[in-house]
């Protein structure tokens, strides 16, 4: 199983037409062969001491896949194409984190 952490980090109060988007695309992605998980994310305002954040402009996505090809087909699927083109004036930039437990 493949695990992504992708985090986005958005241009200011454009967070709430981003999840728009955002949450038209989830139930395309969870119906993809191979998606496990699919959820996007917010931060939590909290006392722990090492927490960094909360960032307002920021949205993390986590993500299971059975396999890494699985997450190499819902890159390339056409809503995936779509969602980018909805959000591109939104975002500025993503960082991806991919890894398998052990």
């Amino acid at each position: 199983m493949i695990h992504v952490i992708a985090t986005i980090t958005l241009n200011p109060d454009v967070r709430a037409p981003f999840l728009k988007v955002f949450h038209w695309l989830t139930p395309l992605v969870r119906a993809e062969e191979g998606c496990i998980e699919y959820q996007a994310t917010i931060d939590v305002p909290t006392t722990v001491a090492i927490q960094e954040g909360p960032h307002e402009n920021v949205v993390t996505v986590v993500e299971k896949w059975e396999s890494v090809e699985a997450l190499y087909a819902h890159s390339a699927a056409p809503h995936m194409t779509e969602y980018r083109a909805k959000v591109k004036d939104f975002v500025v930039g993503v960082k991806l984190v991919v890894s398998e437990a052990i």
